[in-house]
């Protein structure tokens, strides 16, 4: 959970600036639209064997490339 304090003097428009950042920094917004629709386990799976399989990609280009 994110929580904040309001400074004395501190303009509404700084305050939410602030809280944005905060909210970022934390990876709430990410998580937030990850939940927003159910995925099937077998889809995370997938997604993150594709994953895997790009970064192998890539690791062996930059090795032959030397």
């Amino acid at each position: 959970m994110v929580s904040m304090r309001v400074r004395d003097r501190e303009s509404i428009q700084e305050a939410v600036r602030r809280f944005r950042k905060l909210v970022e920094r934390s990876g709430l917004k990410r998580e937030m639209r990850r939940r927003q629709f159910y995925e099937k386990p077998s889809e995370i799976n997938r997604r993150a064997r594709l994953r895997a399989e790009r970064r192998a990609l890539s690791a062996r280009r930059t090795f032959n490339d030397r």
